[in-house]
């Protein structure tokens, strides 16, 4: 008998869903001063528009990981359905009192991203063969980039003193994002499931068993330090290079290219790499480009120098994360959402720590820039312990075999 077919259109549709969310994530960041004229608050408070999602996602990621591997269809259709229920109780905050609506439906869309984010690499598991996984994780993954490059067009072409016209795209985008994943999740079967009772279920302990690897915990270390030092460049870069004469306008275009080379790149990298098992290769390549990144941003920090080192940034530490995913997949079998819900949470940990430390050091600029170097190279050890680790899958989980 032949073997399924892989299937496609789930995957699709969780890109175009998923960077609905991402979108809603950071869409007010740009705008941070018109939003906040708009609502009546201090521009602390549209921060927090933005921070309620790591901080959502610490509490639920590892929870979210263990109900999308005991049914994945259920609760990733769970997420798409909050992430439009969100963005529509957000429409509240056309009104300029409405701010209170706003974060209500922030905490929903916030809410929505670890079950999104965790299904990428169970989503490849279940719908495609094993040697399309590799680009159905890029895929995904670069859903998620996609919506961090809408979040800054968006905001460009809208413009700052249009917060309210940007939630209203932000709903129509959730609406259209979710019902194409909800349609391609309801007509297309799953042929590459476990068979009913055939994977054992989630456990409490298992958290830890995946810990026990030694290469997951390699993982954890490397997107604790690279998804921590790409927040804070999101989040810091304009006040950090203000005082070398770039300004608001051209640091937003700037970290706009970033996110979209590095959504290009995520797409398009992974695939070739893992055909080659050149894993850890591209993760010391991304760390080493963001060390002589921060490097230059700390000793010449000028418009034509950042826009080289975040354009580096992008293209060669973003790919590591769907690098990362494509791994944890083999390693983890049918753990897989548990697996991506253990990087995920690694990250966006990373981002509030390494964040908060950059701001700290917002008023010394090239120790800011250093910080962030340094942070870098402390995951050195962590790829000591992946050498020879990450092209193969552990005794335990042998890789399947192709289709």
């Amino acid at each position: 008998m032949r073997s399924p077919r892989s299937s496609w259109a789930p995957l699709a549709g969780f890109a175009v869903a998923s960077s609905a969310n991402q979108m809603a994530w950071l869409v007010f960041a740009p705008v941070t001063t018109g939003a906040a004229q708009h609502f009546h608050v201090p521009t602390s408070s549209i921060g927090l528009l933005s921070e309620v999602f790591p901080l959502v996602y610490v509490v639920l990621g590892l929870p979210a990981g263990r109900a999308v591997d005991r049914s994945l269809r259920t609760w990733l259709a769970v997420g798409a359905v909050l992430n439009v229920v969100g963005a529509l109780l957000r429409l509240g905050g056309l009104s300029d009192q409405g701010f209170g609506w706003a974060l209500a439906g922030q905490v929903l869309v916030a809410g929505a991203q670890p079950l999104m984010l965790n299904s990428v690499t169970a989503l490849a598991r279940h719908y495609l063969k094993p040697k399309d996984r590799p680009t159905g994780i890029a895929i995904g993954s670069g859903g998620t980039f996609t919506g961090f490059v809408l979040a800054f067009a968006a905001a460009a072409v809208l413009g700052a003193g249009r917060a309210g016209l940007l939630l209203v795209v932000g709903a129509v985008y959730a609406v259209v994002g979710s019902a194409a994943l909800l349609l391609a999740l309801w007509r297309s079967p799953a042929p590459f499931a476990p068979a009913q009772g055939s994977a054992p279920a989630p456990q409490r302990g298992d958290v830890r068993r995946l810990l026990a690897d030694p290469v997951m915990r390699g993982l954890v270390a490397f997107v604790f330090v690279g998804f921590g030092v790409f927040v804070s460049l999101t989040t810091w870069a304009q006040p950090l290079l203000q005082p070398a004469g770039v300004t608001a306008a051209m640091t937003d275009t700037l970290l706009g290219f970033m996110v979209l080379a590095g959504a290009i790149s995520s797409a398009a990298v992974p695939p070739w790499v893992a055909r080659r098992g050149w894993q850890l290769p591209t993760l010391v390549v991304g760390g080493v480009a963001t060390i002589g990144a921060c490097g230059l941003l700390a000793l010449a920090p000028g418009v034509v120098d950042a826009g080289v080192s975040l354009f580096t940034v992008g293209v060669l530490l973003l790919p590591g994360l769907p690098v990362m995913l494509e791994v944890a997949e083999r390693r983890c079998g049918h753990q897989a959402a548990a697996g991506a819900g253990l990087l995920w949470l690694a990250g966006n940990t990373g981002g509030i720590v390494v964040a908060v430390v950059a701001g700290l050091l917002e008023g010394s600029p090239d120790w800011a820039f250093t910080a962030l170097a340094l942070t870098v190279i402390a995951a050195v050890p962590a790829a000591t312990r992946l050498r020879g680790r990450l092209s193969s899958s552990p005794p335990e989980q042998p890789a399947d075999k192709a289709g």
